[in-house]
C-alpha cells in the first residue's frame, strides 16, 4: 500500500506539471474558461474505469453547485452601464466604446428582474448531469429505488434540484422521490462558520492578496479601448470597471446571449489572463488551504462532511438505497474539495506566484454545475468490503489515502481516514 500511494503523488506531481503548461493556451482556446466561477458546466472529460470483478454500483451520495445562474446583484449590471453611459452622453467613448455600451446594455436588459436566478443553459446542465448519473450507474437507479433530494433554500438551487429529478423521473417512473428545501438542514447544506468566515482575510492574507492584485493589475489598454480621453479614466474608478466588465464577460457564456455576443475582445490575452490569476488567488486564500489564516478554511464544510459519512454508513446497511442528492453552492464545493483533497487540491502553496505552475486552478473546481459524486460499489447485500469511488464534475479523482485497486477505495478506510480528520479539527478548537 506504501508503493501506491508514493505512486499516486508522483503521478499527482507529473500531473500539475503537465496542468501548468497549458492554464494560458487553454484561455487561448476557450476564454470563457477565465471565469473562474462563472464558467459554464463542461461535462467530464475522461471515461470511467471498470469497477473490480464482482462489484456493482449500489449507493450514490452526491453534493452538487446550482446551474448556470444569472449574475447576484443589480449593481453587477447597472454599475458598467452606468459608468459607460455617462462617458458617452460627456463624448468620452470611442467608437469600440460605444458598442461595448450597447453590449453591456444587451446584457443588463436580458438579466433585469432575474438577479442570481438559474438560466436555461444551468437547467439544462443538471438534466444532463442526472441523465449521466442514470446511464452509468444502473444498478443505483432501478426499480423503485429511494432518491432522497435536498436544497438549499435559494431557488437556482431548488430549481436545480427539481430539473434533475424531472429527468431521473423520465428516465424511470418508477422511483420514489422525496425533496425537500429547508432552513432545518441549512447547517450541513451551507454552514455558516462565523470564527472561520472572520480568519478568511486574517494574519497578513488580506495585504497579500493587495499586494498580489497590484502586480497584476494593469487595465490601461482597456481604458485605451473604450475612451477617447487619456485623461478620463482619472475621474472614474478604473480598476474597478475593468473588473465589472470582465464579470459580465465571463458571465455571457450562461447566459442565451452566448450565440450573439463576447465582451472577450476587448481584452488582451494576457490581461484575461491576469484577470483569472487575481481571481484564483482571491479563491486560494479565502476557501482554500492557504496557511496564512491558519489553513482552515476547507473545515468550513465539515457538517457536510460528516452527512455525507453518515448518511453513507446508514445507506450502506439498506438492501436497496438509491441516491442521496444535495443541491448547493461553489462556496461550499471549493472547501470541501478541498477538505477531501481531491486531486491535491487541499495542499498549500507557499506562494501566491506558484498556484498557477502546480495546477491549482479554480475554473477545473467550481464551474457553474460543479459536483462531487461518491459511488459505493459491493458484490453482494453482506459484503463488508464496500468499496467507493470519487467522482470530481464526473471525472475519477484521486484520494490521500492508500489503495490497492485506484480508482476505488476501500470505504472504511476512507470513513476512517476523514473522520479521524474532522475529530482533530474539533479537538483544536
Amino acid at each position: 500500500m506504501k508503493r501506491t500511494l508514493v505512486l499516486s503523488l508522483v503521478l499527482l506531481c507529473v500531473t500539475a506539471c503537465v496542468q501548468a503548461q497549458d492554464a494560458r493556451s487553454e484561455f487561448m482556446k476557450n476564454p470563457a474558461l477565465s471565469g473562474s466561477n462563472y464558467v459554464a458546466y463542461p461535462g467530464p472529460k475522461h471515461r470511467l474505469t471498470p469497477a473490480p470483478r464482482g462489484y456493482e454500483p449500489f449507493y450514490l451520495s452526491h453534493y452538487g453547485r446550482h446551474g448556470s445562474r444569472y449574475l447576484i446583484d443589480t449593481h453587477d449590471y447597472d454599475r458598467p452601464y452606468f459608468t459607460l453611459l455617462r462617458a458617452d452622453s460627456l463624448g468620452k467613448l470611442t467608437p469600440r466604446g460605444r458598442q461595448v455600451l450597447d453590449q453591456v446594455r444587451q446584457i443588463r436588459q436580458e438579466a433585469m428582474g432575474r438577479n442570481g436566478e438559474l438560466t436555461l443553459l444551468g437547467a439544462q446542465q443538471h438534466k444532463a448531469i442526472a441523465r449521466r448519473m442514470y446511464e452509468r450507474f444502473p444498478q443505483v437507479f432501478a426499480g423503485d429505488a429511494v432518491i432522497d433530494a435536498k436544497s438549499t433554500v435559494v431557488i437556482r438551487c431548488i430549481l436545480s434540484m427539481e430539473n434533475a429529478l424531472q429527468q431521473l423521473l423520465v428516465l424511470n417512473p418508477r422511483l420514489r422521490i422525496s425533496h425537500d428545501a429547508s432552513y432545518h438542514d441549512m447547517y450541513y447544506m451551507n454552514q455558516t462558520d462565523k470564527q472561520l468566515y472572520k480568519q478568511k482575510l486574517a494574519g497578513g492574507t488580506k495585504e497579500l492578496l493587495d499586494s498580489f492584485r497590484q502586480r497584476h493589475q494593469d487595465y490601461g489598454h482597456l481604458m485605451r479601448v473604450l475612451f477617447n480621453d487619456s485623461d478620463y479614466p482619472t475621474h472614474i474608478k478604473a480598476a474597478d470597471l475593468a473588473d465589472q466588465l470582465f464579470t459580465l464577460a465571463s458571465n455571457v457564456q450562461s447566459t442565451e446571449l452566448r450565440h450573439h455576443l463576447s465582451l472577450y475582445s476587448i481584452f488582451t490575452p494576457d490581461e484575461i489572463y491576469q484577470h483569472w490569476l487575481c481571481n484564483n488567488a482571491f479563491w486560494y486564500l479565502t476557501y482554500g488551504p492557504n496557511t496564512q489564516n491558519g489553513g482552515t478554511q476547507p473545515f468550513s464544510q465539515r457538517n457536510l462532511l460528516r452527512n455525507i459519512i453518515t448518511q453513507a454508513d446508514s445507506c450502506i446497511a439498506l438492501p436497496h438505497p438509491g441516491a442521496t442528492l444535495r443541491y448547493g453552492h461553489e462556496t461550499m464545493v471549493m472547501p470541501l474539495v478541498c477538505l477531501l483533497n481531491l486531486n491535491g487540491y487541499g495542499e498549500p502553496v507557499d506562494r501566491l506566484d506558484q498556484l498557477a505552475t502546480v495546477g491549482w486552478y479554480d475554473y477545473r473546481i467550481f464551474p457553474m454545475g460543479c459536483n462531487l459524486q461518491l459511488v459505493f460499489y459491493r458484490r453482494s447485500q453482506t459484503d463488508s468490503d464496500v468499496l467507493v469511488k470519487f467522482l470530481f464534475n464526473e471525472d475519477e479523482a484521486r484520494l490521500p489515502i492508500a489503495t490497492d485497486c485506484a480508482p476505488y477505495y476501500h470505504w472504511r478506510d476512507v470513513r476512517a481516514y476523514y473522520l479521524h480528520k474532522l475529530d482533530s479539527y474539533e479537538k483544536l478548537k
